[in-house]
């Protein structure tokens, strides 16, 4: 996997250049006191743009549409948490653990689950939250549907706000460059590959059954930091929560809307329908964003396969095409 993740990383690339130029822009917001309203909405989109870009690199790159990262997510979260209510661990010590053990849960039910493909995929991994939960609430050291309640940090709120505001947007910022860095390398050629026909993959030297479960433990490994991280910001953990069928969902639409073929598609995805979702919780009717996002979500199906910035990269190409006649 190391091997897979290697290659050309340099700040003289454009969009590095831009993508280092924005974090910077958000790690100072905070030097501009905003409300904690405004960090705690930027922090979500951080979050569901992390957990949206990690989702990617199964459900996009490789093309097997996940709704089971709800179960990875939970995993990291009741990691932390219950290492930290029973023995004091800070989270932000334990949480490569909290992605190693989203990483090896995805180990051991992702065999045998990637040898489906398409819509038995898809419930397969379904089930799969649906089975954490059901877990999690019958496990008496979980405390159950009690739910676990965590000790908040040792300063004012808002200083805690920008605490959690600068690591979550960390956690972007990598999960942000390990697509990218994905993108570029053997392995997204490999998943590119499988993407578009796996038997054909494997008639070319591709080892598909090794590349999907690769794919599968890194991006259960970088929800489950997410996770991790996120069960502290809120101190209080329940599983009814962070193993709801609903943050799969959300996860999903994001990448799609936004372009699950490209490594800034889910970022765009996480930026637009986090903004609908606060305008639609804050303005609409209870349940108004969940009949929303479903509609939504059966829309892109249908009629946007490739996501929002494939419609913006059609458009550059066509005008760069037509500015390069005019040359001519």
């Amino acid at each position: 996997m190391r091997r897979a993740l290697a290659g050309s990383f340099t700040l003289t690339s454009p969009d590095v250049a831009i993508g280092v130029g924005l974090a910077l822009a958000f790690a100072a917001v905070p030097l501009a006191a905003p409300s904690a309203y405004i960090l705690s909405f930027l922090l979500t989109i951080f979050m569901y743009g992390a957990l949206a870009g990690s989702w990617n690199i199964i459900g996009g790159y490789a093309g097997y549409l996940s709704f089971g990262h709800a179960a990875f997510f939970g995993l990291g979260a009741y990691t932390t948490a219950l290492l930290l209510f029973y023995f004091g661990w800070s989270p932000f010590l334990t949480l490569p653990l909290a992605g190693g053990v989203a990483a090896l849960f995805a180990a051991l039910v992702g065999y045998p689950c990637l040898r489906l493909r398409g819509p038995y995929f898809s419930l397969v991994t379904l089930i799969l939250g649906l089975a954490m939960y059901s877990l999690t609430l019958n496990l008496p050291f979980t405390q159950g549907s009690t739910g676990l309640f965590l000790p908040f940090l040792k300063v004012d709120i808002y200083t805690s706000h920008v605490i959690f505001y600068e690591i979550m947007l960390a956690l972007l910022v990598v999960v942000t460059a390990v697509l990218r860095q994905i993108a570029r390398t053997k392995m997204g050629i490999g998943l590119a590959a499988i993407r578009e026909d796996e038997d054909a993959a494997g008639t070319l030297g591709v080892d598909a059954t090794r590349l999907k479960l690769q794919a599968f433990m890194l991006s259960a490994f970088l929800t489950g930091l997410v996770g991790g991280v996120y069960s502290y910001y809120k101190s209080y953990l329940d599983p009814s929560f962070v193993f709801a069928t609903s943050i799969s969902i959300t996860i999903v639409l994001m990448a799609l809307f936004g372009g699950r073929l490209t490594w800034y598609g889910p970022l765009v995805g996480a930026l637009v329908l986090s903004a609908v979702n606060e305008v639609l919780t804050t303005q609409a009717p209870p349940q108004t964003a969940r009949i929303v996002f479903g509609a939504l979500l059966i829309g892109v199906i249908m009629f946007l396969p490739d996501g929002l910035m494939s419609i913006v990269q059609r458009r550059v190409r066509s005008q760069t095409r037509s500015h390069g006649g005019g040359i001519r």
